[in-house]
Formats: structure tokens, C-alpha cells, sequence
């Protein structure tokens, strides 16, 4: 294997690569990769997970086995204590206030490559690798942030509220790989997790039960039953509290009688009121978003852009005016179903992210 993979000038006997180890597929894949191109590789395992949200199977355990099956020098972290309050705790407060959070992104931006990120620098890191399905390409004019190959697995959606600082450290020599190619490369290495099953989306929510896990940390919190009303005001159910509930859910409503599909359209925490319409009454062409992250060197400029409002539903065009306060206006080209706020709104030019923001509720507006 001739080529750089992490397209930076220098020999690769002199990298010191630091490789985000998680125990599972992705991240040994990379470790694996970079040995075998002569790079200096060490390991860093966080330890995020506290009772009851740890798996029962133990990622760490699988990380040390890995690292010590490569030989490469290997630390473990604990970041617990900062992964509760800066993803968990947002996450249960978003729910409260009516958003629909976007954990993954926060971590990414606050811990897997914030903190891991500062600690790759104090063991002397020259660069910080990731299992990330993403494309980090080196270019004159700075580092930038691309789709991976394979657009079912791409991740680039998750990276784009990290710091630019962290985004020129950064390297995922996965960028052209299918999670087959991946799984064989594990194998060939001798490492039986080759067969380790994807992790779930959100590692500290069992079964997708987000509600169990608000009451679970803060049970004084009352999630209370409330009216489901339509956008001419008229009452037709109850919900059984709004964290239950997101922003184009349909199923689970409990609505009966001849009235029709209905979709969640807002969450009236002020009211604790569901508002829910039809498929129409759902589509949205403005979105409002906040927090923006620009990653190119240059200052954000108006214009067309395509835009990805929810990690698992397709880019959208859009037309863009940049605003203060780091925030922007997003003219979607087409109508789209489901724009929930709190979720991440990633910002592309073709394969590139530009950055993104967090889509505002109405109260922000």
C-alpha cells in the first residue's frame, strides 16, 4: 500500500498517529490500515458509559484486545463525568423543551474529537484518526470535509459542527471503503470482531426508548398527558406527555375514528399541547437555523447550496442568506416533510460540507 493516506508532508515513520479505538469494526480498520503503511500508530479508548447506559459487552475490552493483538501502545480515558453533562444532559433537555437533539453530532463535536482530540495532542499526535465513513482531503487551501464513497454509510453529516482546528487534525481512511471491504480487511488481520454488529445510533438509549431515559434521570420531571389539536385549534386526543413524541411522527398518535393519516407538527410545550395536521399542513419551504459552524476558509457567502435536515433523509437544494449571530436563513427549493427543530441542517457545495447549524423553534425566531 503506496499511498498517503493521510496526505500530509511527512514521512510516515515520523507520524505519530493517534487512533480513536472504539472495540468495534470501523476504528480497528484504521489502526490496521496505518501499521501497514509504516505509520507511528498508538491507541486512545474513552470510557463513556456509566451504569445502567454501558452494554453489556464491553467496547474497552475489545479495543485493548485489538491493541494489543496490532502491538501498538494503547491509553484508556475516562471522560464519563463530561459525556453525561455535555450529551446525555443535553440530550434529556432538548426532549424537555420540545427539540428533537442531535447526540451523535454533539459528541463528535464536544468529545470524540474536542477532548480526544486536546489528549492525541498532549501524547504528541500528529494526527487523529477516526473510523468515520468521511472523506478529510488536505488541500492548499486547508483541510476539508467530503462525503465518504459509499453514500449509504457516509458519516459527513455528523462532522460538521466540529472545530476547524479539530477538522485539520483529523483523518478517516475509510473514505473509499463499503463496511464489507472494511470487515474483510478486520478479518485478514486475524481479529475475530470482524463480526462485531454495527453499534445502535444512540449508545446510551435502550431499545429507542428516550422516555424511559428522561425519567430515569430526572423522575421529579413531569412529563404530563395533555390535548392532541389540529392547526384549527379543534381537541381530538390526549398525548401521554411531549417526549414522546418528534416533529413528523405519525405512528403511535392514538387517534381513531374516520379523520385521516395525521403527522406531528409541533410540539406546544408552553401549551403541553400536540399539534398535529396532515401531510400538506407538514411541508415546510423556510427553516431558520442558529449555531452555525463554517468550515471553509473563507466567510460563509450567499448563495445555492444543498442541505441534509436529518442524518437519514436526502440533501435538499437550497438557497442560503447568511445572517448575525452565526445564523442563517434556509430557503428549501422544494417542499420538505418533517424539518424538526433542534435537529443538525449540514450545508454542502457538491461532495464538500461547508458546515452547518441547528434548526431553530419558533420561539428562536
Amino acid at each position: 500500500m503506496s499511498e498517503n493516506l493521510l496526505k500530509i508532508n511527512k514521512p510516515a515513520s515520523n507520524t505519530k498517529v493517534c487512533v480513536a479505538m472504539s472495540g468495534g469494526v470501523d476504528s480497528s480498520a484504521a489502526a490496521i490500515l496505518l501499521q501497514q503503511q509504516g505509520y507511528e500508530v498508538f491507541g486512545l479508548t474513552m470510557d463513556l458509559l456509566q451504569p445502567p447506559y454501558a452494554p453489556t459487552q464491553s467496547s474497552i475490552q475489545d479495543a485493548g484486545k485489538v491493541a494489543e493483538h496490532l502491538g501498538i501502545e494503547h491509553h484508556f480515558i475516562d471522560y464519563k463525568n463530561a459525556f453525561y453533562e455535555q450529551v446525555i444532559r443535553y440530550f434529556t433537555n432538548a426532549y424537555k423543551t420540545g427539540l428533537t437533539p442531535s447526540p451523535c453530532i454533539m459528541c463528535n463535536r464536544h468529545i470524540k474529537l474536542g477532548l480526544l482530540a486536546d489528549k492525541a495532542r498532549e501524547y504528541g499526535a500528529d494526527i487523529l484518526v477516526t473510523g468515520h465513513y468521511a472523506d478529510i482531503r488536505a488541500t492548499p487551501n486547508g483541510v476539508e470535509l467530503h462525503k465518504g464513497t459509499d453514500l449509504k454509510k457516509d458519516q459527513s453529516y455528523f462532522l460538521f459542527d466540529i472545530e476547524k482546528r479539530n477538522l485539520e487534525m483529523l483523518r478517516c481512511p475509510l473514505a473509499n471503503f463499503t463496511k464489507e471491504q472494511t470487515r474483510e480487511l478486520v478479518e485478514k488481520a486475524g481479529l475475530e470482531i470482524y463480526k462485531k454488529s454495527d453499534s445502535q445510533d444512540i449508545c446510551f438509549v435502550s431499545n429507542g426508548k428516550y422516555a424511559d431515559l428522561i425519567k430515569n434521570l430526572e423522575p421529579d420531571f413531569k412529563n404530563e398527558s395533555g390535548d392532541i389539536v389540529t392547526t384549527d385549534g379543534k381537541v381530538i386526543g390526549t398525548h401521554k406527555g411531549l417526549i414522546n413524541y418528534t416533529v413528523g411522527q405519525r405512528r403511535g398518535l392514538g387517534i381513531g375514528g374516520d379523520i385521516g393519516i395525521l403527522y406531528v407538527l409541533k410540539l406546544d410545550v408552553k401549551n403541553n399541547r400536540l399539534i398535529v395536521g396532515h401531510e400538506d399542513e407538514l411541508k415546510q419551504k423556510k427553516v431558520l437555523i442558529k449555531e452555525v459552524n463554517w468550515l471553509d476558509e473563507t466567510p460563509p457567502q450567499n448563495g445555492e447550496y444543498t442541505v441534509k435536515l436529518r442524518s437519514r433523509q436526502k440533501e435538499v437544494p437550497a438557497e442560503i442568506i447568511f445572517l448575525e449571530n452565526n445564523m442563517a436563513k434556509v430557503n428549501l427549493l422544494n417542499d420538505f416533510c418533517g424539518v424538526a427543530p433542534g435537529q443538525g441542517c449540514c450545508i454542502y457545495n457538491g461532495s464538500r460540507v461547508m458546515g452547518g447549524g441547528f434548526i431553530c423553534k419558533e420561539d428562536d425566531i
